[in-house]
């Protein structure tokens, strides 16, 4: 992204910055290889947990099913995550991330 050949970080362009402050969304940046950082790696984890581990599904649609189910239940006992860092340098776009 961006003009010139130069690369803009998608998460930090200018378009997603606004679309985030209109729709009250945080960008909470992570250091490359820490997913355990990351509440969507958890979120993966149980689908595989409650929907796929131990199971032989006859079809990909038996599965797409169970997947569904487990999201559906997910969804209707969610609640928002919130708090998460407030304060922490981690959350500023210019942290400077290391990677070993």
């Amino acid at each position: 992204m961006g003009g010139g050949g130069r690369w803009i970080d998608p998460h930090k362009h200018p378009e997603v910055r606004a679309w985030c402050a209109a729709n009250q969304v945080d960008l909470v940046f992570l250091p490359t290889y820490a997913s355990w950082l990351n509440w969507i790696e958890a979120e993966f984890a149980a689908v595989r947990y409650f929907a796929l581990n131990g199971t032989d599904h006859r079809s990909h649609a038996e599965q797409d099913a169970a997947i569904g189910d487990y999201i559906r239940w997910r969804n209707q006992h969610a609640k928002p995550k919130t708090a998460f860092a407030t304060g922490s340098k981690i959350r500023h776009p210019d942290y400077p991330f290391q990677a070993a």
